[in-house]
């Protein structure tokens, strides 16, 4: 079992102000299931930036991927990024795009052939129970189908790694229900490397996972 996620004495800021993360000291094994909790504000977001390089570190050490994120920039960062999935609270899909090629985004840019694309998508929608909306546009779509489709996308690359902001903060419940389970599906059945910051771990979650949490800038394990 390879170390994912290497943090040491980690801190996290933005130009020109204090701190948001005075420690974060952490290792992340192959197939562990992360949730990571903290009052707003407490600097969970900010945290899972670094991991995928939207934010450099300003001190410490951190490894995520055997990669060093200190130094990484350009083509490295984005070869990183061509393995990790990230779900993020606002969706961020492409609007002029259907569902179908939204889920197939990362596959297009890694190159693959339509064929392998469209596979894939319709594998993933099928188990987001989307299928029948492949054709639709996000706008047409409601916010719990939009994030269905997020989490399809993050995943349809196999990512080493997946990192979810908040990722049924605003979902009904049934929803919720379906992106708990595929983010379970894939930890489980492929060693998927999951971390997830949230305000609230969800009681529907049945997979064993380890429980982090960030208070006054520093990061903790709950046992």
């Amino acid at each position: 079992m390879r170390n994912v996620i290497i943090a040491n004495k980690v801190q996290l800021a933005y130009p020109r102000h204090e701190p948001v993360i005075k420690d974060a000291t952490l290792t992340v094994q192959t197939g562990e299931f992360v949730f990571v909790t903290g009052a707003s504000g407490s600097g969970k977001s900010t945290l899972l930036k670094s991991l995928y390089g939207a934010l450099q570190i300003a001190g410490g050490e951190l490894m995520v991927g055997g990669i060093d994120m200190q130094s990484i920039a350009g083509s490295k960062l984005n070869k990183l990024r061509r393995h990790i999935g990230v779900v993020f609270q606002d969706y961020k899909l492409v609007k002029e795009w259907n569902i179908e090629k939204n889920v197939m985004l990362p596959l297009i840019i890694a190159g693959f052939p339509k064929e392998v694309c469209q596979a894939q998508a319709q594998k993933l929608l099928n188990h987001v129970k989307l299928s029948h909306k492949a054709d639709k546009y996000p706008p047409e779509l409601s916010g719990g189908e939009q994030q269905r489709v997020a989490v399809a996308r993050a995943l349809a690359h196999n990512p080493f790694l997946i990192l979810a902001d908040e990722p049924t903060g605003n979902l009904d419940d049934y929803s919720s229900q379906v992106v708990w389970e595929l983010l379970e599906k894939a930890n489980e059945e492929l060693e998927t490397t999951v971390v997830v910051v949230t305000h609230h771990i969800p009681e529907m979650f049945h997979a064993n996972y380890r429980h982090l949490m960030i208070e006054n800038g520093v990061l903790y394990e709950i046992h």
